[in-house]
């Protein structure tokens, strides 16, 4: 491993003036033994799938079997259309894109986990909308998602990405992180602000508890890719600003693991507790 915590991804990223997506995909070339333009082209991939599910989910009205989903995104983007949001068009598009992607999901589309199916809006909303605003390029929006990628890693390695296991933190917070580092990125803001956005972000929802509604990942999962979305788009503003996170990146994943281990199981994806056990969210479970 080129790296294990966020301040050693930082400190090469530093000393080699590069952005942290350039030392992610050495650290793919060197675990997979796969080239560089095999990496870059299977992300690519990835890219173009993101970019059909948000397609998919803001042309269609979705309608899930369980008929819980039933096409907020397409509603929220005409909404956005109207030019009367108070948080203004890009949020308010990247909100919809992130709810797109998770009703493709809810519906048996192809997503890609990022890092998981049930928080897999986040980061194509951001990159893709952020994208949108600087006017990016193919490449660049390539190596966000590489950005974010390295994030991840690092969260995975020492927390952890499940809703099982540590709450939805670890879902939706995690994707918060990895997606307001791709932003920072895009917007050409430095790693050491990269890893401020992540803290920040992380900060903000630590203590997010998982619990789907009828076991789906539809209730309350698919609004919380949309709030999660606008997390990482303030954190990395936050960051881009000179705001600096008091608490270090690392030190922060550190307490989102400590706090996920602490959740009682009922807070960790079995339904046993939080919304999902809610007096509709119980009529809900039985009328499907």
């Amino acid at each position: 491993m080129l790296f294990t915590t966020v301040e050693q991804l930082i400190n090469l990223a530093g000393s080699r003036k590069v952005n942290i997506s350039d030392i992610m995909i050495e650290q793919e070339m060197a675990s997979s033994e796969i080239d560089k333009e095999t990496i870059y082209e299977n992300m690519l991939e990835q890219l173009r799938i993101m970019e059909q599910a948000v397609d998919r989910g803001l042309s269609e009205r979705l309608t899930s079997r369980s008929g819980l989903v039933r096409g907020d995104a397409k509603l929220l983007s005409e909404y956005s259309d109207t030019g009367r949001p108070l948080s203004g068009s890009l949020m308010t598009n990247a909100m919809a894109m992130s709810m797109a992607t998770a009703e493709v999901n809810a519906c048996m589309g192809a997503v890609v986990a990022t890092p998981t199916a049930g928080s897999c809006g986040v980061v194509p909303a951001c990159i893709l909308s952020a994208g949108n605003h600087f006017n990016s390029n193919r490449t660049e929006l390539v190596d966000a998602l590489f950005a974010a990628g390295a994030i991840g890693l690092v969260i995975a390695n020492n927390a952890s990405i499940s809703g099982a296991a540590g709450g939805c933190q670890a879902e939706i917070g995690s994707a918060s992180g990895m997606a307001a580092a791709a932003v920072v990125q895009l917007a050409g803001g430095t790693p050491k602000q990269c890893a401020d956005a992540v803290a920040i972000a992380l900060k903000s929802i630590l203590g997010l508890v998982c619990d789907p509604v009828a076991g789906l990942v539809e209730i309350p999962c698919i609004k919380r890719n949309a709030t999660g979305t606008s997390l990482a788009i303030v954190s990395a503003d936050m960051a881009l600003a000179g705001i600096e996170s008091a608490i270090p990146c690392d030190e922060v994943i550190d307490a989102m693991h400590r706090v996920g281990r602490s959740m009682p199981a009922t807070l960790r994806e079995t339904s046993m507790g939080g919304l999902a056990t809610t007096e509709t969210a119980r009529k809900i479970e039985k009328s499907i």
